[in-house]
Protein backbone atom coordinates (compact mmCIF):
# COMPACT_ATOMS: atom_id res chain seq x y z
CA UNK A 1 0.00 0.00 0.00
CA UNK A 2 1.47 3.32 -1.07
CA UNK A 3 1.26 6.17 1.39
CA UNK A 4 3.14 8.82 -0.60
CA UNK A 5 1.37 10.66 -3.41
CA UNK A 6 3.14 9.67 -6.65
CA UNK A 7 1.55 12.64 -8.44
CA UNK A 8 3.06 15.61 -6.68
CA UNK A 9 0.94 18.72 -6.37
CA UNK A 10 2.35 21.65 -8.31
CA UNK A 11 4.36 24.29 -6.44
CA UNK A 12 1.57 26.75 -7.30
CA UNK A 13 -1.06 24.47 -5.75
CA UNK A 14 1.03 24.08 -2.59
CA UNK A 15 1.61 27.84 -2.36
CA UNK A 16 -2.16 28.38 -2.59
CA UNK A 17 -3.00 26.11 0.38
CA UNK A 18 -4.69 28.14 3.11
CA UNK A 19 -3.88 27.70 6.78
CA UNK A 20 -1.44 25.13 8.12
CA UNK A 21 -0.17 22.24 6.03
CA UNK A 22 2.39 19.59 6.91
CA UNK A 23 4.24 18.39 3.83
CA UNK A 24 5.93 15.03 4.31
CA UNK A 25 8.54 14.09 1.72
CA UNK A 26 9.69 10.49 1.42
CA UNK A 27 9.22 7.18 -0.39
CA UNK A 28 7.42 3.99 0.59
CA UNK A 29 10.54 1.80 0.53
CA UNK A 30 12.62 4.07 2.83
CA UNK A 31 13.24 2.48 6.26
CA UNK A 32 13.59 5.94 7.87
CA UNK A 33 10.21 6.95 6.41
CA UNK A 34 8.60 3.74 7.64
CA UNK A 35 10.15 4.19 11.08
CA UNK A 36 8.79 7.73 11.42
CA UNK A 37 5.18 6.71 10.82
CA UNK A 38 4.32 5.94 14.49
CA UNK A 39 5.69 9.37 15.52
CA UNK A 40 3.74 11.03 12.73
CA UNK A 41 0.52 9.24 13.70
CA UNK A 42 0.95 10.37 17.31
CA UNK A 43 1.73 13.94 16.20
CA UNK A 44 -1.29 14.13 13.89
CA UNK A 45 -3.58 12.74 16.60
CA UNK A 46 -2.63 15.73 18.78
CA UNK A 47 -3.07 18.16 15.85
CA UNK A 48 -6.23 16.87 14.11
CA UNK A 49 -6.86 20.12 12.20
CA UNK A 50 -3.46 20.04 10.53
CA UNK A 51 -3.62 19.27 6.80
CA UNK A 52 -1.07 16.53 5.96
CA UNK A 53 0.22 15.71 2.49
CA UNK A 54 2.62 12.79 2.07
CA UNK A 55 4.50 13.54 -1.14
CA UNK A 56 6.68 11.03 -2.97
CA UNK A 57 10.16 12.45 -3.45
CA UNK A 58 13.20 11.49 -5.48
CA UNK A 59 15.06 12.17 -8.67
CA UNK A 60 13.06 14.34 -11.03
CA UNK A 61 10.57 15.37 -8.34
CA UNK A 62 10.34 19.14 -8.67
CA UNK A 63 8.54 19.88 -5.39
CA UNK A 64 11.19 18.23 -3.23
CA UNK A 65 13.96 20.05 -5.09
CA UNK A 66 12.12 23.35 -4.69
CA UNK A 67 12.11 22.86 -0.91
CA UNK A 68 15.71 21.63 -0.81
CA UNK A 69 14.82 18.21 0.61
CA UNK A 70 17.98 16.16 1.23
CA UNK A 71 16.94 13.59 3.87
CA UNK A 72 13.82 11.44 4.13
CA UNK A 73 11.46 11.78 5.73
CA UNK A 74 11.40 15.54 5.71
CA UNK A 75 8.47 17.34 7.31
CA UNK A 76 7.88 20.94 6.25
CA UNK A 77 5.24 23.04 7.96
CA UNK A 78 3.59 25.66 5.77
CA UNK A 79 1.38 28.54 6.79
CA UNK A 80 -0.66 29.83 3.86
CA UNK A 81 1.76 28.12 1.47
CA UNK A 82 4.94 29.56 3.02
CA UNK A 83 7.46 27.44 4.93
CA UNK A 84 7.62 28.28 8.63
CA UNK A 85 9.52 25.27 10.03
CA UNK A 86 10.92 21.85 9.16
CA UNK A 87 12.18 18.63 10.70
CA UNK A 88 14.31 16.15 8.79
CA UNK A 89 14.42 12.51 9.91
CA UNK A 90 12.88 13.15 13.36
CA UNK A 91 13.67 10.65 16.09
CA UNK A 92 11.21 11.87 18.72
CA UNK A 93 7.77 13.39 19.05
CA UNK A 94 9.46 16.45 20.52
CA UNK A 95 11.23 17.13 17.22
CA UNK A 96 7.89 17.19 15.43
CA UNK A 97 6.27 19.28 18.16
CA UNK A 98 9.09 21.82 17.82
CA UNK A 99 7.94 22.73 14.32
CA UNK A 100 4.55 23.90 15.63
CA UNK A 101 5.81 25.31 18.93
CA UNK A 102 6.45 28.80 17.65
CA UNK A 103 3.06 29.26 16.02
CA UNK A 104 1.38 30.72 19.07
Amino acid sequence: MSQYLPDNPSPEDVAALPGLTLLEFGVDWCPHCQGAQPLLAQFLSVHPGLRHLAVEDGKGRRLGRLYGVKLWPCFILLRDGVEVARAARPQSLGELEAIVAGLG
